[in-house]
């Protein structure tokens, strides 16, 4: 459903919801912000680009900003000094989680390391997951994967240059970057270049994304949950209904397996991943993790690493082809530090080279992996900068603003890798002008493979080949615009020729 859709059908439901409840900001202290209509609130102030309409708010009410979307209470946070109020010296107070319809299907929200509260069971899912998966020591373990799954990904690249054929980077990057994924967890592939079965998988993924990026009545309106006028709640439950039956399957197969292959612990396993390490708790104790958790923690996990890493990658390679001097002195770099032209580019050689890592670093200010933090929900009053975040209102905060912010960034709007050389910024959550993994207790766990993961393949695209727009399309004239989601995916593909240098 499009925007004007959207707000005809929102015109005609809100003649049919309960009376109008006006929002009084003085009373209640809340941050300043523009003034609620009845009923609807500040909702008609989005556009089909929320993240932009915000950060344009944010410039009259100032960083700390509080909007009425419908019923529902929403702080939004757009400068480094009030992320680093909220997420650092408040972050007990607002660890909470905002919860969207679409993560309620299926109970998803009930098992999911991303929308559970920071209890008990959070704790052991985010336990289990750093150390079976995202510790330094599983992480290197799994380099000779990541190297195997890169050397893939430069064959075919190396097939399209013999034949002159455009390469789609965002797909190929996505098939590279879940294959690496699907690997380290199941030990299988789950892509394939060029094949329909990998469109299928990334269409479930990409449209979840979608669906959870979209504005929905109900999120705004509780009381239209049983209705769901958009659509959306169906939507999103036959998404996740796919991926967890793909997932559901995976596990089954690998129980008959280890139960016929099984020793007298009746444990053990021929693999040795991440779905293997799964199962022998679960097996131990279904009551510290049920086969229920196992699915929905790879939804997670898929659905947050695949497609946000391969969306980097694209507007990485994006912003290099668009800034041609910039790509030639990466080249420049991994030719000097490589010296073999034979030799691929390993992981150990990613702190040698500062001209990457400031590429990867300016990408994901211009470009990051998701807009906003998922909401988080504060769990108390919280007195704030003298004005009051309410218990259970909503946080947003705008990174992609911040990232744009002239008071934070010089010319924030050009693509500059050079202003993070020689200079401490680092994006492991401890300076708040860039933190596009977030911050905090609810910080992204998978933040050190995904490092590893984008220098890599980045690193490798630009060392063995130049490229050239399909169509002879000048540079100047690429297409930069994104379109709106859970992360910011270019609106149109990038399609690039593979050329040997």
């Amino acid at each position: 459903m499009d925007y004007s859709s959207f707000y005809l059908l929102f015109s005609f439901l809100v003649t049919l919801i309960y009376g109008s409840t006006i929002f009084n900001h003085h009373k209640s202290r809340l941050p300043p912000g523009p003034y609620p209509l009845p009923i609807i609130g500040t909702l008609l102030k989005l556009s089909d680009k929320p993240h932009r309409s915000l950060a344009t708010l944010s410039q009259r009410y100032g960083p700390l900003m509080s909007l009425k979307l419908g019923s529902i209470t929403t702080i939004v946070v757009s400068s480094p000094k009030m992320a680093k109020e909220f997420f650092q010296t408040h972050d007990q107070s607002f660890s909470g989680r905002s919860v969207p319809m679409s993560a309620q299907v299926m109970n998803h929200s009930k098992h999911s390391l991303v929308f559970l509260p920071a209890g008990d069971k959070w704790r052991r899912l985010r336990r289990i997951t750093k150390e079976y998966l995202f510790s330094a020591q599983c992480v290197d373990r799994s380099e000779n994967l990541r190297k195997e799954k890169v050397q893939e990904l430069l064959q075919h690249v190396t097939q399209c240059c013999k034949n002159n054929k455009a390469v789609n980077i965002g797909e190929v990057a996505f098939t590279t970057v879940t294959n690496m994924i699907s690997n380290l967890f199941f030990s299988r592939d789950f892509s394939q270049y060029n094949a329909t079965l990998s469109q299928e998988y990334r269409d479930i993924i990409t449209r979840i994304s979608e669906v959870n990026g979209k504005p929905n009545l109900v999120d705004f309106f509780p009381l239209l949950k049983p209705l769901d006028p958009q659509g959306l709640t169906r939507e999103a439950t036959i998404f996740v209904n796919k991926l967890y039956d793909l997932f559901d399957k995976i596990v089954f197969i690998r129980l008959q397996k280890r139960g016929s292959s099984s020793t007298s612990d009746g444990v053990s396993s021929a693999e040795n991943d991440f779905l293997d390490a799964l199962l022998s708790i679960y097996l131990k104790d279904d009551t510290q993790l049920s086969k229920k958790d196992i699915n929905h923690l790879f939804i997670d996990l898929f659905a947050a690493g695949t497609d946000t890493t391969s969306t980097t990658l694209e507007w990485a390679m994006a912003e290099l082809i668009h800034n041609p001097q910039k790509i030639k002195t990466a080249r420049l770099e991994l030719a000097k530090h490589m010296q073999n032209e034979n030799r691929n580019i390993e992981e150990h050689d990613i702190s040698r080279l500062p001209y990457l890592q400031a590429i990867i670093k300016e990408t994901l200010r211009l470009h990051p992996p998701v807009p906003f933090f998922v909401p988080h929900e504060s769990l108390c009053d919280v007195e704030v900068q003298g004005f009051i975040v309410p218990k259970k209102a909503q946080i947003l905060c705008n990174l992609w603003a911040i990232g744009q912010d002239p008071n934070v960034w010089s010319d924030a709007e050009k693509f500059m890798p050079e202003r993070f050389l020689d200079v401490k910024i680092d994006y492991r959550g401890q300076d708040f002008k860039f933190t596009p993994f977030g911050i905090g207790r609810r910080m992204c766990p998978g933040l050190n493979i995904a490092h590893r993961i984008l220098h890599i393949i980045l690193g490798s695209l630009i060392l063995k080949f130049d490229w050239k727009l399909e169509g002879n399309i000048r540079v100047e004239d690429l297409d930069m615009s994104e379109k709106f989601g859970i992360t910011l995916p270019r609106n149109e593909p990038l399609l690039a020729v593979p050329i040997k240098p």
